[in-house]
């Protein structure tokens, strides 16, 4: 219904924001990740935005960009979690995290969100891996930034796609039968810029020192 609002950010409380737009300040809920990275007062801004609709009760959830806010109403859909317990996971972990614990089967890691026990977190995770597709969210993931994760296009070294591949698959497979978690696997893989020679025992001790 209302898809973002654009205006001056009037003032902000720990879990708000007050954003005026056309001579309307609109109080929007907001996790404490995009309390920290807002501009200054009277600034500029732009935040992406939910309407929550509960009996008599119309509340704006915001976020700085859509990826959050698609993530946000997700979460949401899951029995169990409503708009605040979903402003805690994502306090407590960026989109990607959230994404690489899902997708590990990590409930371990999503249960240390405030309000989120680990029978919540085996729900959230049973209930949203359905929902996502492992090659898509990888590929995501790893568009995101110069460095990628599985079956990604070939890397900035030309080393060939399908190597990269298999290499990134076999050294998350080594980091987790070495007792790391998936998520924490998946983003030591995600940091390595894969180039064209090196071996899964490469890249394998490149991630163990970043862990």
């Amino acid at each position: 219904m209302i898809a973002y609002i654009k205006g001056n950010l009037a003032y902000t409380t720990p879990d708000t924001a007050v954003v005026e737009c056309g001579g309307v300040g609109y109080e929007i809920y907001i996790p404490l990740s995009v309390h920290d990275r807002l501009p200054g007062t009277e600034s500029p801004v732009t935040l992406y935005t939910y309407l929550h609709v509960r009996e008599e009760i119309m509340q704006l959830y915001g976020f700085l960009d859509r990826d959050s806010l698609e993530l946000f109403k997700m979460l949401i859909t899951v029995s169990g979690i409503g708009p605040k317990g979903a402003l805690g996971i994502l306090s407590a972990m960026t989109p990607d995290t959230l994404r690489f614990a899902i997708l590990a089967d990590d409930a371990k890691t999503i249960a240390k969100a405030p309000g989120i026990g680990p029978k919540t977190a085996k729900k959230l995770v049973l209930e949203l891996k359905d929902k996502m597709n492992l090659q898509t969210e990888l590929e995501r993931l790893g568009a995101s930034s110069s460095s990628v994760v599985p079956e990604l296009p070939a890397s900035s070294d030309g080393a060939d796609s399908a190597s990269v591949s298999v290499i990134r698959r076999e050294t998350i497979e080594a980091l987790t039968a070495l007792g790391y978690s998936g998520t924490e696997a998946m983003s030591a893989v995600r940091s390595i810029d894969i180039a064209d020679g090196m071996t899964t025992e490469d890249v394998l001790k490149l991630a163990l020192k970043a862990l």
